[in-house]
């Protein structure tokens, strides 16, 4: 979801909203209520889900039998707070907001 449609759908401020991602390439923000990160098998299939961000992981925004965003596997943590991680993927950098 973008912000556009958060906007639409839940008002001005996606006050619910628990996490908030953002591209930093475009400014693309997404919002979300639920993340996990994902870490991937040999054949690029799901193998299991974690609390935890780490190198080689995907970031997925409300997890369920689908999802609102994924990202690709991550290759370098650049800064992490409690509420708070940049990280960089294979084709994006990105920073995630807990709100």
């Amino acid at each position: 979801m973008d912000d556009e449609m958060g906007k639409l759908l839940f008002g001005e401020t996606n006050a619910h909203m628990k996490y908030k991602l953002v591209r930093e390439r475009d400014g693309l923000t997404h919002y979300a209520n639920k993340i996990g990160w994902v870490e991937w098998n040999e054949n690029g299939g799901f193998k299991e889900k974690y609390d935890e961000p780490t190198i080689g992981r995907s970031l997925i925004l409300d997890p369920r039998m689908s999802f609102t965003w994924l990202t690709t596997s991550i290759t370098e943590i650049v800064e992490q707070r409690d509420n708070y991680i940049k990280f960089k993927t294979r084709n994006s950098n990105y920073v995630l907001y807990k709100i």
